[in-house]
């Protein structure tokens, strides 16, 4: 296992948000074009969050969320690159979070069912936090 192959799950999740975000606009301007929304109506911080339905509100509400745990993963992507300790066990882990962060990401841009994100959110983050865990208790000397 080459230590650059935890730069694949971390581009991948990169792209993700890229995707996300492209697709947060595609939604966003298609309602202010449908709407013949002016720079009237975004006058007060917040206000296109208020008279947004879910179809637009969910995906900027997603691509807030790749900017919570994932920044997390980046830092341990980075500290185990750095520290030359990227193991196939790590790799798969990554995979694992970038799996359930896409399958997050289509539910809550797309139907949103709340139960099925929460699980594909847990599931996601219990990898992010495996790799911490891991990574930590190897940098204590706790394990080899």
């Amino acid at each position: 296992m080459t230590q650059e192959a935890i730069f694949t799950p971390f581009f991948a999740t990169v792209f993700l948000t890229l995707l996300v975000w492209v697709y947060m606009y595609i939604r966003r301007i298609s309602f202010i074009t449908s709407r013949k929304l002016g720079q009237k109506d975004f006058a007060v911080p917040g206000a296109l969050a208020q008279i947004s339905p879910p179809s637009v509100s969910n995906p900027s509400d997603n691509l807030k969320n790749l900017f919570e745990i994932p920044v997390l993963f980046y830092a341990l992507v980075l500290y185990l690159f750095i520290t030359k300790q990227v193991d196939a066990v790590y790799v798969n882990a990554a995979w694992v979070f970038v799996v359930f962060r896409v399958l997050h990401s289509a539910v809550h841009c797309t139907f949103n069912l709340i139960i099925v994100r929460f699980y594909l959110y847990l599931f996601s983050t219990l990898a992010v936090w495996f790799i911490a865990i891991r990574a930590a208790l190897i940098h204590f000397g706790t394990i080899d």
